[in-house]
């Protein structure tokens, strides 16, 4: 998405996680985003390795806060039409879908631990 503006709100994919946010700053290739809710959480494990768990580094990914910044390349970044949700609320929902799409799965050592990262990041976010 070229043509955004400051004060837009968009879809915007960083890393392995989904975001709405609101441009804060044009920066050529890239837009400096405010982080307003949370689409998809990321993705735990080694990216690179992804379904793996042995001789690779098995990464615990949070998702990033409200308000945190973010500098996402626009090729990335998409309007976003749609109310925007409650930070707390869509954090909720996005850790809950991937849960379950790992409880689906049936039962590896992979989501075995992708549940186990998941469970204990819900714990830290919802003290």
């Amino acid at each position: 998405m070229d043509n955004g503006k400051i004060g837009d709100i968009v879809k915007a994919h960083y890393k392995s996680g989904t975001y709405v946010g609101e441009i804060v700053e044009d920066r050529g290739e890239h837009y400096l985003i405010k982080v307003l809710a949370v689409l998809k959480h990321p993705l735990q494990g080694d990216i690179h390795n992804y379904g793996k768990t042995e001789d690779v580094f098995f990464h615990q990914r949070k998702a990033l806060s409200f308000q945190e910044k973010m500098n996402v390349s626009k090729s990335a970044t998409h309007p976003y039409i749609d109310e925007i949700p409650d930070y707390t609320e869509s954090l909720k929902a996005a850790l809950e879908t991937q849960k379950e799409k790992f409880k689906q799965q049936g039962s590896s050592e992979f989501q075995t631990k992708v549940l186990e990262q998941l469970e204990d990041l819900e714990k830290r976010y919802f003290r």
